[in-house]
């Protein structure tokens, strides 16, 4: 099967009429869905198939038993309203990359596998990368139990009601000590390989990232009848801060945002009691990352006390930053110019990934796929087909290369 017909059959999965984006959250009807098509993918080809004890889907070519088996892949599910491209493209392309072997009659010696990671995005739990964080040890299952979305469902709940065991998660060192070596290819978020012109870079690292929770507590009362004076309002706090993560994270050449909001009551004629706001930071090093969200806290400690507000700031999750195993990313740059000498450009990328989280146990490496706009984790997203299916050839060629030796 074609990378285009793959790809023509997965786009309809779990997207919304109304905005164009996609919904497919992790243990709900779409990532089902998605779950079916991989498993139909694997058994097309003859591949082994299996889920793991944390929801992972893996398919394999070989006997994993063996070892020192080469992996790729990456995720399906997404963020509320995002793009086709963040995490699918490295699945189809895996598959589409495997039928490229076979067609070149290559002969693997190491076993090839293919992997779908569960609930990547964090979309529906708060935490991302939950399957590959209790594969590595990452999560413990006591806080991956206490997990719960929008709608008070935890996750053992969740993966009950779609038919897997939430008592059975938890570390497997077992099955990461059969790879070795992991390539998760991924569409860029970003625009350095549209202003280079470049189709295929290789990723150097990830920069450290979290994410916090403001919570600034006020007092509710009527918003036509209390004075402005006698309001203790934490929006106006909560506005501010916004305000300030913007001046920091220019300051320090980083990013920082506030993409998330709860607001209690939640009514239009009602001053809030609670405004909580989660940030999220990320920098190309841990001292410009500290400053960033030091000087978010700070001011929002300060328009707090101005206001008359209480606040909370709780670091929800964090991530250092990650140098990704440097033989095999140098592998990567001499397998992808060995035929036409061409230099494969190197970048970092300020985005999470399960390659990320996995890096600490095996060696993992990353090729991303231009983007031309630049715009991810929205409808907006895009990678051109030929770009795609060049994507395909690298990766194909990255595979041949690394499990043939």
């Amino acid at each position: 099967m074609s990378f285009h017909s793959m790809w023509a059959e997965l786009l309809p999965v779990g997207r919304s009429s109304a905005s164009g984006g996609y919904r497919r959250y992790a243990w709900t009807g779409a990532d089902t869905d998605c779950r079916a098509w991989f498993r139909e993918q694997a058994e097309a080809r003859g591949l082994t198939y299996e889920t793991d004890r944390n929801g992972n889907q893996w398919a394999w070519l070989g006997d994993p038993a063996a070892g020192n088996a080469v992996v790729t892949g990456s995720h399906l599910d997404s963020v509320p309203d995002g793009g086709a491209f963040d995490g699918p493209l490295g699945v189809v392309s895996a598959f589409a990359a495997l039928d490229e072997l076979r067609g070149r009659g290559a002969r693997l010696t190491r076993p090839l596998g293919i992997v779908n990671f569960g609930d990547e995005e964090g979309a529906r739990f708060g935490l991302a990368c939950v399957g590959s964080r209790l594969t590595a040890g990452a999560l413990t299952v006591e806080q991956a139990h206490r997990l719960t979305d929008g709608d008070g469902v935890t996750l053992p709940r969740a993966m009950e009601a779609a038919g897997y065991d939430p008592d059975a998660i938890g570390p497997d060192p077992e099955r990461l000590d059969r790879i070795g070596a992991f390539v998760e290819l991924h569409v860029e978020q970003g625009r350095a390989l549209d202003l280079s012109g470049d189709r295929i870079g290789i990723a150097s690292a990830i920069w450290p990232h979290g994410r916090w929770r403001f919570d600034f507590r006020g007092e509710a009362n009527h918003a036509g009848t209390t004075r402005l004076a006698d309001r203790r309002d934490p929006m106006l706090s909560y506005a501010e801060t916004v305000l300030a993560a913007r001046r920091e994270a220019e300051l320090a050449g980083a990013v920082a945002t506030f993409g998330k909001i709860a607001v209690e009551p939640n009514g239009v004629n009602a001053i809030p009691s609670l405004v909580r706001g989660w940030l999220d930071s990320r920098a190309a090093d841990q001292e410009s990352l500290d400053t960033v969200v030091g000087g978010v806290e700070k001011a929002a400690r300060e328009y707090a006390a101005a206001h008359g507000v209480d606040l909370d700031v709780v670091r929800e999750s964090f991530t250092p930053v990650v140098e990704f195993d440097h033989a095999l990313r140098d592998e990567l740059a001499r397998l992808l110019g060995s035929d036409t000498e061409l230099k494969v450009p190197v970048l970092g990328t300020g985005a999470g990934h399960d390659a990320g989280i996995l890096s600490g146990r095996i060696p993992t490496a990353m090729l991303f796929v231009r983007n031309p706009t630049g715009v991810s984790h929205s409808p907006a997203e895009y990678a051109a087909e030929d770009d795609c299916v060049a994507g395909v050839s690298a990766l194909a060629d990255v595979l041949e290369g690394l499990a043939r030796t």
